[in-house]
């Protein structure tokens, strides 16, 4: 069954899942007084604890003005509080043989460490302090633009990456989400210290917040815990704010994106507009991705790898967001036979248009979406991220046996109705590679 959704009164606590093996337990929920929400998941069968805090905003929240302050601000929260250096905030979790992190996505923003069970409190005292405490401090912020610009720089030099950047901006243009998530070396450049703290007062609030905890711990415990590390940020009658759902549709405009570089291997991605992370069809389109380029059996794969040795590495892709996606394909050959790959992908996308998958082909991509989720929720981080990340986007958490259900029940017309949807629908390709100004108009 579908969990309930999260309406809760500040102070209380909530059992939203009371376990379902394989080593994990119960999933409950707290709200502390201003919104701030505690989540956790118990895994009493390993020795660790993954701790994570997580922001409702991301790169798509971005004025033009403020493009990139997301992911700069994840990097001046590294550099210091009331109570911590930078060096002593990376030296107080290297001294446990822990790990701490953080990352900037379209819609949400994470700081984690993931440490021994032992040594939950210190994880729970450094990250807190890190995100509810920054100083972001002028000489801070412009230590940092420099590493962020370099950060830019070897985005650029990579073609492998810089190619989902540039696919981005070839589907939804000016648009949030089709700028980068690192911004750009003028955005980057424009912004100042009062931008940057400003950004971290309106968006790092405690109702935009979410405490995310799993591994071996205890509730109460890591309420409590919390309570105090965030002693001080809590007073106020504040909800929380509601999860990230719908809303209208950006607006795509796929075009043709040629990025001219005196590359070895050229780079393409050929794709357009997916659906959202709550469309009932996402299961459906999950099984269509894996089939078509999800593995080494995928269609993609087999045609043009294994078949014809025309790339080392193809694959295709689907991304969520609240109110629309992405579906891309992806593949890396020499410049010379970028025309024969690009067929092939055209040709495997329009088949796929027609007739859908079934068969064998469709048990195998259910086999292969099962085994990807469940492997893929075998430590705290994972199963942190998941709760997490569920608590600011999703009205509820689906049990992991649901979703494995939801795959199973994936039926040939549902695959065929979800690939004429987005396949069929106008694409967009970017190119990289030495080819100057060359025309690859669809």
């Amino acid at each position: 069954m579908t969990l309930p959704a999260r309406a809760q009164e500040p102070g209380t606590t909530h059992t939203i899942h009371p376990g379902e093996g394989g080593g994990a337990g119960a999933v409950r929920r707290t709200v502390l007084p201003g919104g701030l929400r505690v989540i956790t998941e118990s895994m009493p069968t390993v020795r660790s604890a993954a701790f994570g805090v997580w922001a409702g905003v991301g790169s798509r929240d971005e004025s033009p003005a403020d493009a990139g302050a997301s992911h700069y601000l994840e990097h001046v929260l590294f550099k210091g509080t009331r109570r911590r250096s930078a060096l002593e905030i990376s030296a107080a979790i290297d001294a446990v043989g822990g790990d701490l992190n953080a990352f900037t996505a379209k819609e949400y923003t994470c700081y984690y460490a993931r440490v021994l069970d032992a040594d939950l409190p210190l994880a729970v005292d450094v990250v807190s302090d890190m995100v509810s405490s920054s100083l972001n401090r002028e000489e801070d912020v412009e230590a940092e633009r420099g590493v962020i610009l370099e950060e830019i720089h070897m985005r650029d030099d990579d073609p492998g990456d810089l190619i989902h950047d540039e696919f981005s901006t070839a589907l939804y243009g000016d648009a949030p989400l089709g700028r980068p998530i690192l911004g750009t070396v003028e955005s980057i450049n424009a912004l100042t210290r009062d931008r940057i703290h400003g950004y971290y007062e309106r968006h790092y609030t405690p109702s935009d917040l979410v405490v995310a905890v799993a591994g071996n711990i205890e509730h109460e415990r890591v309420v409590r815990l919390v309570s105090e590390a965030f002693e001080g940020r809590l007073d106020g009658d504040g909800a929380p704010s509601a999860p990230r759902i719908g809303g209208e549709p950006v607006a795509a405009s796929p075009e043709v994106r040629v990025v001219d570089k005196d590359t070895e291997q050229a780079h393409v991605v050929l794709g357009g507009v997916g659906v959202s992370r709550t469309d009932e069809r996402r299961f459906a389109l999950g099984v269509l991705n894996a089939a078509l380029g999800g593995g080494m059996s995928s269609r993609l794969f087999q045609e043009i790898r294994e078949r014809r040795g025309l790339a080392y590495s193809v694959y295709s892709y689907t991304s969520q967001y609240a109110d629309t996606g992405v579906f891309g394909v992806y593949a890396g050959c020499q410049p010379g036979k970028v025309d024969e790959v690009l067929s092939i992908c055209r040709d495997e996308i329009a088949r796929v248009a027609e007739d859908g998958v079934e068969g064998e082909e469709l048990e195998r991509g259910k086999g292969q979406l099962r085994g990807a989720m469940v492997l893929g929720l075998e430590d705290s981080g994972s199963r942190m991220s998941r709760i997490g990340k569920s608590e600011l986007v999703y009205e509820s958490l689906l049990p992991v046996d649901e979703v494995l259900g939801r795959i199973d029940a994936v039926t040939p017309d549902d695959v065929r109705d979800v690939a004429r949807a987005v396949l069929a629908a106008p694409q967009a390709l970017t190119v990289i590679g030495p080819f100057g100004d060359r025309d690859f108009s669809l």
